[in-house]
C-alpha cells in the first residue's frame, strides 16, 4: 500500500493543470488567501475521500480475494487502463497551443469560495479514485498506515504547499519565478500529461492484475 499511495501522491502533486491555476491565484490580488482557500479544500477533498473509505471498511483491510479486496484491484486496474490509453490517445494527438482558459481573466475578482471551488474541480480524480481504492487496505490499528495515509494527503499537496508558502515568505521574488513556472507548464502540458498518465497508468495496471491473481 505504502509504495502505491507514494507513486500516486507523486502524480497528484506534478499535475501540470492545478499547479497552473495556483501560480495564477497567487499572482492575483489577495493572493496568498486564494491560495490558502485552493490549498485547504484541495487537502480536505483527499481526507473526505479517505474518511469515506476507512467508514466503509470500518479502518480493517479485507481479505484477499474477498469481494471488497477483488472490486478495489479491479478499480486499480480500470482507472490504470484509462490512463493508459488517455496517454497513448494524447501523444498520438497533434500538438495544439494552449492559451489561457476563459475564467483567467477573472481571477482577480474571484472570492475565497470560487478558489476553493476551483480546486475541487481540478482535483485529478481518477488518480485520487486511484488512492481510493489502495486505501482500502489500510489497517487504521497501525501506526505505519497512518502514517502512510498522513504522508499521502501531504504528498499530493507539496507543491501547493511549497509554493504557498514561498509567497508568504518572499512576495517580491515569487511573482516572476511563479510566472516562469507556469509558463513552462503550460509549454509542456500535454508532454507531462502523457508521461504521468502512461508511467502511472502502468504501475496501476500492473498492481491491479497481481492483486487479481497473486
Amino acid at each position: 500500500m505504502v509504495l502505491d499511495l507514494v507513486v500516486i501522491g507523486t502524480a497528484i502533486t506534478l499535475g501540470p493543470l492545478h499547479n497552473s491555476a495556483f501560480i495564477l491565484l497567487l499572482s492575483s490580488r489577495r493572493g496568498v488567501r486564494k491560495g490558502l482557500a485552493f490549498l485547504l479544500s484541495w487537502l480536505a477533498n483527499l481526507v473526505a475521500v479517505i474518511a469515506c473509505v476507512l467508514l466503509l471498511t470500518g479502518g480493517e483491510p479485507p481479505a484477499r480475494h474477498s469481494t471488497p479486496s477483488t472490486a478495489a484491484a479491479c478499480a486499480k486496474l480500470a482507472i490504470g487502463l484509462g490512463l493508459v490509453l488517455y496517454g497513448a490517445h494524447r501523444h498520438r494527438r497533434p500538438p495544439r497551443p494552449h492559451g489561457p482558459p476563459r475564467w483567467t481573466a477573472r481571477v482577480d475578482g474571484a472570492s475565497l469560495a470560487t478558489a476553493a471551488g476551483l480546486a475541487w474541480l481540478l482535483q485529478p480524480w481518477a488518480l485520487v479514485g486511484a488512492g481510493a481504492a489502495t486505501v482500502v487496505a489500510a489497517d487504521l490499528s497501525s501506526l505505519t498506515d497512518w502514517l502512510a495515509l498522513t504522508g499521502y494527503c501531504l504528498l499530493a499537496t507539496f507543491g501547493l504547499i511549497v509554493m504557498e508558502l514561498y509567497t508568504v515568505r518572499a512576495p517580491a521574488a515569487t511573482g516572476a519565478k511563479l510566472n516562469a513556472l507556469r509558463t513552462w507548464l503550460e509549454q509542456n502540458q500535454d508532454q507531462l500529461m502523457v508521461m504521468l498518465s502512461l508511467l502511472v497508468g502502468l504501475w496501476l495496471t500492473a498492481r491491479g492484475i497481481y492483486e487479481l491473481v497473486a
